[in-house]
């Protein structure tokens, strides 16, 4: 490979890193409940990953991709915090709120739940509901007839339900 292609590569990686990690550290911030430590090293390892397979990701898929793979690394963090407490005796005793706990198990229900779903499924949910995108704008962004994409929508909701049912949660 050429020094003036590396060059560039490294200058157009260089550039969507800028935009991304702005953005990219306030969400994981949200995630880890306000650790900047935490959130900063989250933002670092998906940088480097996506670093690695920037050559296999599209740019339109680049900065969803990040989105998700800091929010996974932002589950396993808080997976590894919950298995292996740190602290005095008397920190560890103080019972945490209940409702932080519930919310941090739904959040692994729903995101357990997700990942169970099929991949196209997965994507129009997560373009219709995370990125906000209307079934018109999914389909002309992947190139798919309307009625497909809000087929998939439908069905995926009904086995986002079915998942999240075999996972214990009913609806009221």
């Amino acid at each position: 490979m050429s020094e003036t292609r590396l060059d560039a590569e490294e200058q157009s990686f260089g550039s969507r890193y800028r935009e991304l990690t702005g953005p990219l550290t306030a969400h994981v911030l949200r995630l880890v409940g306000g650790d900047r430590q935490l959130a900063e090293d989250i933002v670092q390892e998906t940088m480097l990953r996506a670093w690695t397979r920037a050559a296999e990701l599209p740019a339109a898929a680049q900065r969803p991709w990040a989105f998700t793979t800091a929010r996974h690394l932002a589950i396993d963090a808080m997976r590894v915090r919950r298995a292996r407490p740190t602290g005095t005796f008397a920190e560890l005793s103080a019972a945490p709120a209940s409702d932080d706990i519930d919310a941090a198990l739904d959040d692994v229900l729903l995101a357990d739940a997700f990942q169970s779903l099929s991949a196209e499924h997965r994507r129009v949910l997560f373009d219709c509901y995370f990125r906000g995108q209307t079934a018109a704008r999914i389909a002309t962004d992947r190139d798919l007839p309307p009625g497909t994409v809000r087929s998939r929508i439908h069905y995926a909701l009904r086995a986002l339900r079915a998942a999240l049912s075999e996972r214990g949660v009913t609806t009221p």
